[in-house]
């Protein structure tokens, strides 16, 4: 993966995602290289673009997101240039070479339709969070763009002993290698996060990073299931 991340950074000439201001996606879109979105997200294009809702191949592995996990995606393919947003959210475009990123399916945007993706259990948290929380790992080489509310921070975990922390209405994605695990705080419960009751943070340990947004929103979490 690139580092840092492409959303706010030149994109070399011609790639082919970018963002036209920090709050707009530009695809550059030919034909035979479909990409995936959320649904609604298109805001302009040009040239001759053509959408698809929710194509099987989709419904075959999003399957987990018919309980709520995930966003419905639209297959785009044609030739042009293709604009997508999420209600003012900041873009970050990441490439990745050959590698994976574990993503809050409500913060994806849009991805290369040729990467390889499915909606996983996140292990480790199933006693904090009934049968577990599911995210989406996508990986191979292509393109991903990710939304966040406010320009996120990229931690860097290190890959030693000590662990990192997140508040998961802040979590955006994460290296899909590192290890998770959860912990509650009954002392730091009036000072850690937003939500009720007891607070509950997601560490995360290993060599990989970790993507965290500024705004903490409860609408836009990691969905639990069970």
């Amino acid at each position: 993966m690139n580092q840092p991340l492409a959303g706010y950074a030149p994109a070399p000439a011609g790639a082919r995602m970018e963002n036209h201001g920090n709050h707009m996606l530009k695809v550059a879109m030919q034909t035979g290289n479909d990409l995936l979105a959320r649904v609604g997200s298109m805001t302009a294009y040009e040239g001759f673009v053509q959408y698809e809702p929710n194509p099987p191949a989709v419904r075959q592995i999003a399957k987990d997101w018919m309980t709520g996990e995930g966003a419905p995606l639209m297959k785009c393919s044609g030739d042009g240039l293709l604009y997508l947003a999420d209600y003012g959210a900041n873009v970050v475009v990441i490439n990745l070479n050959g590698d994976g990123i574990s993503v809050n399916a409500t913060n994806l945007l849009a991805f290369d339709a040729h990467l390889t993706w499915g909606v996983e259990r996140v292990k480790g948290l199933a006693k904090f969070a009934g049968q577990g929380l599911w995210n989406t790992k996508i990986s191979g080489q292509g393109w991903v763009a990710l939304t966040s509310r406010g320009k996120p921070i990229v931690v860097d975990c290190g890959g030693g002993e000590d662990e990192t922390y997140v508040d998961p209405d802040a979590l955006v994605a994460w290296s899909p290698n590192l290890k998770v695990k959860g912990k509650r705080s009954f002392k730091a419960q009036s000072l850690i996060g937003r939500g009720s009751g007891e607070a509950f943070q997601m560490a995360f340990s290993g060599q990989g990073i970790v993507v965290v947004q500024p705004s903490e929103d409860s609408t836009d979490r990691l969905r639990v299931r069970g």
